[in-house]
């Protein structure tokens, strides 16, 4: 059987690490094709140093990132940079700010379509161009409690399943209240889901064993 470590997003060697590589291959595509004499802005919604250390885009002089999350982090990358805001109110930047607005399975935690909305709008005011991924909801297994068919069930047979065992990423919760609220927070979409908060935007569908495992919609005008 294989070792939990390989399904812990956080290990260098999961296999959820193996799959951003692969996406990654596709956003670096993307992002060769912006011709500037300027260095890159990219804002990443949701993300960590870690990620862009692991996928060799620190202490790049071409490249600035923009860290956005609830709580400002602590970097040491001289081309890094953490802030503390909302995914859904990015009003402290102008239109247009960023050259990319970045994220990687963020969407699904803002607890509301309304809020994922709300996302969407923001990273397509301020970025001239976007690449926002998210799990596809009909991909059989959910990748946050990593139990087949998980999103499909009864709010309150997920809810006890979240408050009485360990799932995947998540330890079992200490109460009711905050299984629901873990429950509540994540609302995987489909694609058509995604095309029409993102109208703009081209889909690149990420597959596993046939089946479409995450989405992404990116807007790079001249692509």
């Amino acid at each position: 059987m294989m070792s939990s470590k390989y399904l812990n997003p956080n290990y260098k060697y999961s296999l959820n690490q193996k799959f951003r590589e692969k996406r990654f291959l596709f956003f670096f595509s993307l992002l060769n094709k912006i011709d500037t004499d300027q260095p890159i802005n990219i804002l990443d919604i949701g993300g960590t140093e870690i990620y862009w250390q692991r996928m060799n885009f620190t202490d790049k002089k071409n490249i600035r990132i923009t860290l956005l999350n609830l709580e400002n982090e602590p970097v040491k990358s001289m081309n890094i940079t953490s802030i503390k805001g909302n995914a859904c109110n990015l009003s402290l930047f102008k239109d247009k700010h960023f050259d990319i607005v970045f994220s990687n399975s963020v969407i699904e935690h803002l607890f509301t379509l309304e809020n994922q909305k709300k996302m969407a709008e923001e990273a397509m005011r301020v970025g001239k161009n976007y690449y926002i991924q998210t799990p596809n909801y009909y991909f059989p297994i959910e990748p946050h409690w990593l139990f087949p068919f998980f999103q499909f069930l009864p709010v309150k047979v997920r809810v006890f399943l979240t408050k009485n065992f360990d799932l995947g990423n998540y330890k079992k919760s200490r109460n009711i209240a905050d299984a629901h609220e873990r429950v509540m927070e994540i609302k995987l979409l489909t694609v058509n889901k995604m095309k029409k908060i993102f109208p703009n935007g081209k889909v690149y569908r990420e597959r596993f064993l046939g089946l479409v495992k995450s989405i992404t919609m990116y807007h790079f005008p001249d692509v």
